[in-house]
């Protein structure tokens, strides 16, 4: 992962004097110290802004470093917030605001004049944030104590959307060959998703990979075999078929590395050359951090890469995920998730086995090995985002996986089973609704929340279904954020 900070940006004003000024520095320095050693990205004390070309100047340096994923700011005491108006027309990193104080109580016997003109964030905080709601900012407002955990966790959940927004800048996705045929839902604008999410999407022919698969040597492949052996259980005497993936895989990350992709898809339409569908040789890519997408989905592509860089140490419980099938017993409702091949290991409950076994779409000559494993129990969303025509709509509903109810053994596919919120046919029912795809991100890392920030700041809409969400609520918000988002 690349080296990530976020910036600490302090407002005051000359009126104080410089003792004032002096202290207000050294206690922002001081906190921006304390919360490093517990958030997930160092928070770097830049400047006590005191004037509109101190924040002008911070504004103008943030942008332009590669490092910098966002401000926080925060007024300690009074800062006039027009001086904030040329530095704030200019950003376009993502901002947080960080109301609190320096003191956590009143300290009855202390308090004077000097301290009420010293300590005023209470003041100054709300003259800051009137300036971002008349220049209508993307924001994310963070109000209480400095070292509560509440606030620590909510500011180190703002941070991963933060740094979920520079992946997406930076985001460069490799096709291999083109969407499935007829597929309504994997396409969209390439040119308007790169003007408004960053990503560049581009295609590779199949021909260029079976090239470089052709230049693999043994000698990696043992390497790569090595790595299997592993992390995962070896349930097939089909060494070949595992070896063949292996050399898929390296070609496929040789490719991506060189081009500086964080993620990829194919078609098993489109095989050319190529005696297997990659299915270890994608899903051992995921467990790196890779995004893929099946059928040439090239927005689900990037999103799983989004969402694990977002998620635990860079690469999260997030997967690549597709709805499969329901089952409908009263009392009993599950949505069963899995893909042909290809689901991110992140998500398994127990260790993985390598299989083989035929399948019977597409154009394989041979059996593809595959990961085979359940996915664990807990908390989690899924994640489209889809092209309303003018527009992009990120679509999030809560779920909670359980342990499949039934063991599958004939089901010869990573496969994870969940409850969708509010109950599974009101969801499937709003998830329709809305226009929500059947390739989804699903994520045990990444809440409903940060993905509200992460579309704020990439000024996308935003539909969430949650346990109470309804059908006619739905409806209701759909038709109202479209007039909004016509208007915009």
């Amino acid at each position: 992962m690349k080296k990530r900070e976020f910036w600490f940006v302090v407002g005051s004003q000359s009126l104080y004097g410089q003792d004032v000024l002096d202290t207000v520095a050294a206690r922002a320095a001081e906190m921006a110290e304390a919360m490093t050693k517990v958030l997930p990205y160092p928070l770097v004390y830049k400047v006590t802004a005191k004037s509109n070309a101190e924040i002008l100047d911070v504004v103008k340096e943030a942008n332009y470093n590669d490092e910098c994923a966002g401000i926080v700011t925060w007024c300690h005491t009074f800062s006039p917030s027009k001086m904030w108006i040329n530095g704030f027309v200019k950003l376009d990193k993502p901002y947080c605001h960080l109301a609190t104080q320096y003191n956590r109580e009143i300290p009855n016997d202390e308090i004077d004049m000097d301290f009420m003109n010293l300590n005023q964030a209470a003041h100054g905080d709300r003259e800051h944030g009137f300036i971002a709601a008349r220049l209508r900012m993307p924001r994310k407002v963070i109000a209480g104590y400095w070292q509560d955990e509440k606030v620590i966790k909510r500011l180190t959940d703002w941070m991963k959307a933060a740094v979920g927004v520079a992946v997406s800048k930076e985001m460069k996705v490799m096709r291999f060959g083109d969407n499935m045929r007829e597929v309504a839902v994997t396409e969209g604008d390439k040119v308007e998703v790169q003007a408004k999410l960053g990503w560049q999407v581009n295609t590779w022919a199949v021909g260029d990979l079976v090239k470089e698969m052709n230049a693999v040597t043994e000698a990696e492949i043992d390497e790569l075999m090595a790595v299997y052996t592993e992390n995962y259980d070896i349930a097939t005497d089909n060494i070949a078929s595992i070896r063949y993936q292996a050399k898929e895989e390296i070609a496929m990350k040789k490719m991506l590395d060189r081009e500086g992709c964080k993620a990829f898809t194919n078609t098993f339409q489109d095989l050319y050359g190529m005696e297997q569908l990659p299915g270890l040789a994608s899903q051992h890519l995921m467990a790196q951090g890779y995004g893929y997408g099946g059928e040439g989905d090239w927005k689900v592509s990037a999103m799983t890469s989004i969402l694990k860089a977002m998620g635990e140490n860079g690469n999260g419980a997030s997967a690549f995920m597709e709805d499969y099938t329901y089952h409908l017993v009263e009392g009993q409702e599950y949505s069963l998730g899995a893909h042909m091949l290809e689901v991110c290991p992140s998500v398994a409950a127990g260790k993985p086995r390598i299989e083989t076994h035929h399948l019977g779409i597409g154009m394989n000559e041979k059996d593809p090995a595959r990961l085979v494993f359940e996915g664990k129990a807990g908390q989690g969303i899924v994640v489209s985002l889809i092209d309303m025509g003018g527009r992009l709509r990120l679509i999030v509903q809560d779920i909670e996986a359980v342990k499949p109810i039934m063991p599958m053994p004939n089901l010869p596919v990573a496969r994870v089973m969940w409850r969708a919120m509010p109950d599974l046919t009101t969801g499937v029912e709003c998830w329709i609704t809305a226009g929500g795809a059947h390739h989804t991100v699903l994520s045990y890392d990444v809440t409903a929340e940060q993905m509200r920030d992460w579309a704020r700041m990439m000024d996308i809409e935003f539909v969430h279904i949650s346990k109470d969400t309804t059908p006619e609520k739905l409806e209701e918000e759909l038709f109202l954020k479209d007039l909004a988002w016509k208007l915009k």
